[in-house]
């Protein structure tokens, strides 16, 4: 991997996480499967793996199914990114992982870090609002700063709407289009991520020099992929998540990524996809 200036920087550590507990989709328990399967692809003097309890968790009266082990993840979560060189890349299991890689990020990074979240869904949900009780439909909300202690961000490591934009987004529930109303948070739809210039506005907007990339693979079109967690269909095609991350890398200094959602359903279905997940994986690292 280059810097922005072109000079070699660290090579990145790749944090795989297979957690499934912050889902709720049916095919949730696959998300360890899917994590599995592209580790199997990384470097492995590169790449850490942080254990996830076999036990779904509590909920602990939180309003957060499997609370406990959410929190015990994030914990170790935290451990391994402490320790890790060059630029994490996180790969889960659910995108609940991002809780710990973006707090990460912008403690290495404090007020100078955007995150731009490529998923199908908003994930602004917090525990009064949330339909489902699912910690990924909460997770950006809290990463602003909301939620409920040991499952939330705090103090500098708060990355507020300001430099928050949403790409690709196309399921968004009531409550949840209020606060991106109410927070004036940037919208990207599937067309501008293709557009890539709109895309790139967007962060230049909130005035960061260094991104933070969500990656949930539900922004892709399920034609791309099949081993999606919550398929929903009019997604972006690779090419184009591709071609913005590359865009995105040369204007702004990659502070790191996360690689989530994806639920095969067997060891072929992930050999089918493993290709354009590479793809992606190299996008964000060469």
């Amino acid at each position: 991997m280059k810097s922005r200036d072109g000079m070699p920087s660290e090579p990145s550590t790749f944090i795989v996480v297979p957690q499934w507990q912050g889902s709720v989709s049916p095919r949730a328990m696959r998300l360890s499967d899917g994590a599995e399967a592209i580790r199997g692809d990384l470097p492995g003097s590169r790449t850490r793996t942080v254990e996830v309890p076999a036990e779904a968790g509590d909920a602990m009266e939180t309003g957060i199914n499997r609370f406990s082990s959410l929190r015990l993840v994030r914990q170790r979560m935290d451990t391994a990114l402490h320790d890790a060189s060059g630029i994490p890349l996180t790969i889960g299991g659910d995108c609940g992982v991002s809780l710990a890689a973006v707090e990460n990020a912008a403690r290495r990074h404090p007020g100078d870090l955007a995150l731009v979240w490529f998923d199908a869904h908003p994930d602004l949900h917090d525990p009064g609002s949330s339909p489902s009780g699912g910690f990924s439909g909460m997770v950006l909300r809290a990463i602003m700063g909301d939620g409920i202690d040991g499952l939330h961000l705090q103090g500098d490591a708060v990355v507020p709407a300001a430099r928050v934009v949403l790409a690709g987004v196309r399921d968004i529930e009531e409550p949840e289009a209020e606060l991106i109303t109410q927070r004036g948070i940037a919208n990207v739809p599937v067309d501008g991520v293709e557009s890539r210039a709109t895309l790139t506005d967007a962060v230049r907007a909130t005035g960061s020099a260094h991104v933070y990339l969500h990656i949930d693979l539900d922004v892709l079109d399920p034609s791309a992929l099949t081993g999606l967690a919550n398929p929903l269909p009019f997604g972006a095609s690779v090419e184009a998540l591709t071609g913005a991350i590359t865009a995105l890398r040369s204007e702004f200094t990659l502070a790191g990524a996360t690689l989530a959602g994806f639920a095969p359903a067997s060891a072929d279905a992930a050999d089918t996809d493993l290709p354009s997940i590479l793809r992606i994986l190299g996008a964000l690292t060469k």
